[in-house]
């Protein structure tokens, strides 16, 4: 039987979910950074904050933003890291990686920003003290490579930071399926001109691992001292792991 993967609720071939979600950010780019502020309220700005002080990341460290794509991420980290840093913005959709470059040239931020594959990253074992990744593994279609690629390319000690969409607490999953099936669609329809990527969306969070599961996943990648962090009543969480 040939490999399969999910595509939101759909059951895809490997090769046919990387085209598709490819498909869905070619749509999206444009529009990325207003949808995510209508879609949260904002609060979207502040898990990233808090995931990058989870870090503990100190001048000086070398960063790698994986599926970074508009560098929210990238940002804050290269204000955290400083001059002595290095920041390093990688995506593999171009069309989002170009949005997250041009968005760090207007800032006078010149910053590396690498198109790849978060499964095949272009680096040598242990060269980053931080990997990280925001909400960009759930699009990801073989996960376990792309935690294995975060494990190879972290020096000893270093960190990985995980903030993806999660389980949500049971007394807020009915409203919040609600808002995800009706309200985030619409959003996509009047503002990105694109109601099918945001159902793909809302369907992709219900199918990715939840708290305990990524965890164990990257316990099975070789993390150590792994936990998670529930915010917004565990409508994002945000994993962390240590190379040791």
């Amino acid at each position: 039987m040939s490999e399969k993967t999910h595509f939101g609720y759909e059951q895809v071939a490997p090769e046919e979910k990387a085209r598709r979600v490819r498909g869905v950010f070619d749509s999206v780019a444009s529009r990325y950074d207003l949808m995510n502020d209508l879609m949260s309220a904002g609060l979207h700005r502040l898990w990233k904050r808090f995931t990058v002080e989870l870090s503990g990341t100190r001048p000086g460290d070398r960063v790698l933003d994986v599926a970074g794509g508009t560098a929210d991420l990238a940002r804050l980290f290269a204000d955290r890291v400083g001059p002595t840093g290095s920041v390093v913005l990688t995506d593999i959709n171009a069309a989002m990686l170009r949005a997250g470059r041009d968005r760090l040239l207007d800032e006078g931020r010149l910053l590396p920003a690498i198109q790849c594959n978060a499964e095949a990253l272009p680096f040598a074992p242990r060269t980053f003290d931080c990997v990280a990744i925001a909400f960009g593994l759930r699009n990801v279609t073989r996960k376990e490579r792309a935690l294995e690629e975060m494990r190879r390319v972290l020096r000893p000690g270093g960190v990985a930071l995980i903030l993806e969409f999660s389980k949500v607490a049971p007394p807020l999953r009915a409203a919040y399926d609600w808002y995800s099936f009706n309200v985030l669609p619409r959003l996509g329809r009047l503002v990105a001109r694109d109601e099918a990527s945001y159902r793909y969306l809302a369907e992709s969070i219900r199918v990715h691992p939840d708290q305990p599961a990524l965890k164990a996943m990257l316990e099975a990648a070789g993390f150590e001292r792994v936990e998670w962090f529930n915010l917004t009543a565990g409508v994002v969480a945000v994993h962390r792991g240590y190379a040791l």
